[in-house]
Order: structure tokens, then sequence, then C-alpha cells
């Protein structure tokens, strides 16, 4: 008996930072759980929120850096109907907030290598940012609590957006996101 279920074909969305470029393994699930998030809302590129949703979902350590479960329902709310409306208005567009990489850090270059395609210019910022907190703590591996404070940092991306709209202070949130990461490293 064949399976009559169509096939979709998968189309990998080449990843501008792997784990051996200094993702823990949970963080490297995280891109991962983001980009077939992408591919599954019709998107052409792993975008912010596509990398928020995927935090908040599979780590616990950026879940407890929201201010209690009602906050981060609001949050999860917001994200799980960017498939059904809020968001469609973003597909098809390129999300570019104009944040500058993180100069000096050897993956600063990915948002103009052309390997780095299939990643908005903001979410491959945020990956180089994380990687960059991570160095300064003088970690090799960058953690979901490093990839949170990046992404709240952008005051212009979608990520942030979706946190604004569910009554969450962004700058609150990477500053939070930021001690947490301090209390877990010691």
């Amino acid at each position: 008996m064949q399976n009559r279920t169509p096939r979709i074909p998968e189309q990998p969305t080449p990843n501008p930072v792997d784990a051996d470029a200094g993702l823990t393994v949970e963080l490297a699930s995280v891109v991962t759980g983001a980009r077939r998030r992408a591919l599954r809302d019709g998107d052409r590129q792993i975008d912010t929120a596509h990398l928020l949703h995927s935090l908040i979902e599979s780590d616990p350590e950026v879940r407890e850096a929201f201010d209690g479960g009602p906050q981060l329902a609001k949050v999860l709310g917001y994200l799980v109907q960017r498939s059904i409306g809020y968001g469609l208005r973003w597909q098809g567009s390129v999300e570019d907030s104009g944040a500058v990489p993180v100069v000096g850090h050897p993956a600063a270059d990915v948002v103009r290598d052309p390997a780095a395609e299939g990643w908005s210019p903001s979410a491959a910022t945020a990956m180089e940012d994380a990687l960059h907190r991570a160095g300064l703590r003088g970690e090799p591996r960058a953690r979901g609590l490093d990839l949170l404070a990046a992404l709240a940092a952008d005051g212009e991306c979608r990520a942030v957006e979706v946190l604004g709209r569910a009554g969450v202070d962004a700058r609150w949130l990477s500053g939070r996101a930021v001690e947490r990461t301090a209390e877990v490293s010691r």
C-alpha cells in the first residue's frame, strides 16, 4: 500500500552559523525549529519572530526570563497567530531592522555572506550578537538566553514587535536575559 499523502519537498534553508560555529546543541535545535517554522509558514527567510517562537518553545531558561505565565502566554498567542493572520503582512518581505552586525566577531560577515541566504538580515545579526555575547563572557558557545537578549535588544525587529504587542518591555527583557545568563554561567 502506498502513502497517498503528498510529499512536500524539503527545502533546506542555509544556516549562517551552526553548532560548530559556536552554538550549544540546544541553540542549534532552536535554529532547526525556526527553519522548520519558516518553511511551514511559507516564508522565504528565517526571521527574528521565528527564532523567538522556537526559543520560547524549546528553552526553559528563556521561558523563565519572562515575567510569569500570563506574559509568556500572550507572547506565544501572537506568535501562533502569525500563520493565521497576524504577521501575514510579513510574508514575501525581507526583515531588515537596520541593526549593524557585530564587528570583530568571526561570524560578523554572515549578513553579507551568500550562504546566509534564507535568513533575514535581522535574524543573522541576532545570531552574530548572541555569539558575541557568549565570547564576552569567555564562553565558546552561545546559549538561548544570549539569543533572547540579542533579539530583544534590536528595537526594530519583528520579534520586538511581537513582544511589544504582547505588552513585554523588550529593553527590560534583554536586560533580564543578560542577568539570567550571568546567573546560569556561574
